[in-house]
């Protein structure tokens, strides 16, 4: 693990490998776009993003409220009701698509800064990770816009019936902190592609590229009302766009409890529908069989990418009582050479969490850890001496029933177990509220297949880990939500199905 001496570099100059200053990206948009315009809040109000490796100010950005959401959901409806947008033909819309992804590539040096500026991800990864998914949705929902078919109907009498497959309105997208720009488009990209316009709510932490892709957008030539965006504050801007009698459905991504808040207010208001995509504790089951070298780096990487802050993370290790001894010397060893600090210093595994109350929260739970008797093999400290750094955590000797191995803390703890059995690993790795995803390594195909068919949750990778891109859908079960983000099933939210039913011939049948 790093020390400040060989990466960690938090509160001083962000420095490339060569020992040159990395470049800071310049923060151009700070207010509300709607309508195709940045504007002031109504209130005038702002609040202020923070750089996770200082707490330093970044920049003071527009506080929108109910006010900002009625006005961007009035520019919105307008662009649904008589705008251009449903009305293109999918391969109009997917042209336009397009040349938004290519402007999201011609500027991914400076998306992927404000991505790691706001969020405090490794400059590398955001470049490759996230910037690349970025243009990899687009390009793939682009390529969707015009194979959205109804279907024909075979009808019991003399009746003749299709189905029409519409885009379903004006949709609220509230997207979370830990990935800002792939939730921005996995939630824009197909409500674009369907033919919708959109409100759109990025985190407070993370305002900064929300802000920027609404630019491009422009530039593209998406119409102006099509995407608007709203920062602020989940119970003033969210929880307005939650209850809106003018928004026809809600997509969010984040956490379980603000989930059942987007429901409620679902209910109270028009009934719109919701897609959720919550929590998660998914469990990675290594067994007896399995290579140990790509076991350990599936479960750092499954844990630790993203410093945590992920809700597929592998954080529930469970490894098969033949291997367990070797998995863990192995992984305490190997964790030993993973970096943590300034995320544009390009030698960084890992950066600071994304803003002191998420520092804070981690750090509780690594003392929860300590407290019922869970040993620290690794880590349990938070890391220099300036900014949210943690170290990377790995608790052994962990029960079920103990507060880490129940909920999620998304951030860098591994919790690791040891299991006998097939049966035990199913029984045990679906011993919780959640149902977003799971890990099985090993060998046999016989019992990686069993455990892909037994594990409830809304994706198992079998060797391998957070193996994702736009073709797949994404999404959970039980407490992990419902509906899917990318692949076909994502375009279902956005789509309203029509059936239309006429006689044969052409005199009525009553």
């Amino acid at each position: 693990m790093a020390s400040e001496s060989n990466g960690h570099h938090a509160g001083g100059e962000a420095r490339a490998g060569n020992g040159g200053a990395a470049k800071m990206p310049e923060i151009r948009h700070t207010k509300l776009f709607i309508n195709g315009r940045f504007v002031d809040a109504v209130s005038g109000k702002t609040f202020e993003t923070r750089d996770p490796r200082t707490g330093d100010v970044i920049a003071s950005i527009a506080e929108g409220d109910k006010e900002d959401v009625d006005l961007a959901v009035r520019a919105a409806r307008e662009a649904f009701d008589h705008g251009e947008w449903p009305r293109m033909s999918g391969s109009e819309r997917g042209r336009v698509m397009l040349k938004y992804a290519e402007l999201v590539e011609q500027h991914a040096e400076e998306l992927a800064a404000l991505e790691s500026l706001d969020a405090g991800k490794p400059l590398a990864v955001a470049r490759v990770v996230d910037v690349g998914n970025s243009v990899d949705s687009l390009r793939y929902f682009a390529g969707a816009a015009d194979k959205i078919h109804g279907e024909t109907l075979k009808m019991s009498r003399q009746l003749h019936g299709y189905t029409l497959r519409e885009p379903v309105g004006v949709a609220g997208l509230i997207v979370p902190w830990n990935f800002p720009a792939i939730m921005f488009f996995s939630k824009v990209s197909p409500a674009l592609a369907a033919g919708c316009t959109m409100v759109v709510k990025p985190a407070e932490q993370t305002p900064l590229s929300a802000l920027f892709l609404a630019h491009l957008a422009k530039q593209a030539g998406v119409p102006d009302g099509v995407i608007n965006v709203i920062t602020g504050f989940g119970p003033t801007a969210g929880a307005a766009i939650s209850s809106h009698m003018d928004i026809d459905v809600v997509a969010f991504t984040g956490s379980t409890e603000v989930g059942r808040l987007i429901m409620e207010a679902s209910a109270r208001s028009n009934l719109k529908p919701v897609a959720l995509e919550l929590g998660g504790k998914s469990p990675l089951i290594i067994f007896d069989d399995a290579d140990l070298d790509k076991a350990v780096e599936l479960a750092i990487s499954g844990n630790f990418f993203n410093k945590g802050e992920a809700c597929f993370a592998g954080s529930r290790v469970f490894v098969q009582e033949g291997i367990y001894d070797r998995f863990v010397q192995k992984i305490a060893d190997t964790i030993k050479n993973w970096v943590v600090g300034d995320p544009f210093d390009p030698r960084v595994n890992q950066g600071p969490q994304v803003d002191k109350i998420q520092y804070d929260r981690v750090l509780r739970y690594i003392e929860h850890g300590k407290a019922q008797g869970a040993t620290v093999l690794t880590g349990g400290k938070p890391c220099g001496k300036k900014g949210y750094y943690i170290e990377p955590t790995i608790f052994t000797d962990v029960k079920d029933d103990m507060i880490i191995a129940k909920e999620e803390i998304f951030g860098p703890v591994m919790c690791l177990m040891k299991f006998k059995t097939v049966e035990e690993a199913i029984r045990r790795g679906n011993d919780t509220r959640y149902g977003l995803a799971a890990g099985v390594v090993t060998r046999d195909m016989g019992v990686a297949n069993r455990m892909a068919r037994s594990i409830r949750a809304g994706v198992v990778w079998l060797n391998c880990y957070f193996a994702m891109e736009s073709t797949c859908p994404f999404g959970g079960r039980k407490m992990s939500g419902f509906g899917k983000d990318d692949g076909m099933h994502a375009l279902d939210k956005f789509i309203a199905v029509k059936a239309v039913v006429c006689p044969v011939d052409a005199s009525p049948w009553f």
